[in-house]
């Protein structure tokens, strides 16, 4: 197995057709398709299966996607040693987590070690950050979950290892435009049955947590993300369910209104690759983030 055929392969992986692939590596379709061909000759085993929808990992190729995220980490940290060259320390964190929890990581980081750099790298989707853990290509995320177990909260974890650390409690707020009926109640979750409950795509983490929450007797209004369910909520189009810190402003300016319904929290979870986590510099960035 090359280097060059392992990064195609997780390109590949990761992005489920050959196209796409070669668009993020700069390769040319037919070098794909011909890196991937060699490499499942060279070991026996199909990797991938083909279908009209797309490539999806064969059992074999699950396992190779593991061994490959080592292997191309271990090469990486040579060339480091070698070349004597820092590498920063890449942070995935979902955008709305970004600007709210970062920065204190990164002051904590600053203070310990100020010699180490840390790249952050802002992401929409879940998914993708997991995904990113799982290749290497992140050292460590931030995300909101809940329970004991990662994906609790209802989205389905990467089959490699992962470990994480709860840093902090996240408030939820239910909220809506004053004057709305449900505006100065004592409610139950009975009393939202038939209201409009603003929400992004299902995998969204606060869509997930009001399903786990109100269950299906709320209408599911699809709007976006948490900026636009929260500037539709000061419109009266229906209620809300977000994140103390993204909607604190609108609660002091009176534009929103938290109604009376107890919620429970989600938490701050920093996750990383169980098999990384004696590197040095990552143990110092956990270190950090625990604060």
């Amino acid at each position: 197995m090359e280097l060059r055929q392992l990064r195609t392969f997780e390109a590949v992986a990761r992005h489920r057709t050959v196209n796409a692939a070669a668009a993020a590596t700069g390769l040319a379709p037919s070098s794909v398709s011909a890196t991937i061909r060699a490499l499942e000759d060279s070991l026996g085993v199909p990797l991938f299966e083909r279908t009209p929808r797309g490539m999806t990992l064969t059992t074999p190729g699950e396992t190779l996607l593991g061994w490959s995220a080592r292997l191309l980490d271990q090469a990486e940290q040579a060339r480091r040693d070698v070349t004597a060259q820092a590498h920063p320390l890449r942070l995935g964190a979902l955008e709305s987590l970004a600007a709210a929890f970062v920065p204190g990581v990164l002051a904590r980081l600053a203070e310990r070690r100020p010699d180490l750099r840390v790249q952050v790298r802002p992401a929409v989707q879940r998914t993708d950050l997991l995904a990113d853990l799982a290749a290497g290509r992140l050292e460590a995320a931030l995300l909101l979950d809940t329970g004991p177990a990662l994906g609790d909260l209802g989205f389905a974890a990467p089959p490699q290892p992962l470990d994480f650390l709860d840093l902090a409690e996240v408030g939820l707020a239910l909220v809506a435009a004053p004057g709305h009926p449900l505006d100065g109640r004592t409610l139950h979750l009975h009393d939202l049955d038939g209201h409009d409950l603003l929400v992004n795509v299902s995998a969204c983490t606060f869509h997930l947590a009001a399903d786990r929450l109100f269950g299906p007797g709320t209408r599911r209004v699809h709007a976006g993300g948490v900026q636009v369910m929260r500037a539709w909520a000061e419109q009266g189009l229906g209620l809300a369910l977000l994140p103390d810190f993204a909607v604190q402003p609108s609660l002091s300016a009176g534009t929103l209104v938290r109604l009376a319904l107890p919620v429970p929290a989600l938490s701050l979870r920093l996750v990383w690759d169980a098999s990384r986590q004696d590197l040095p510099d990552l143990r110092a960035m956990l270190y950090a983030a625990a604060g």
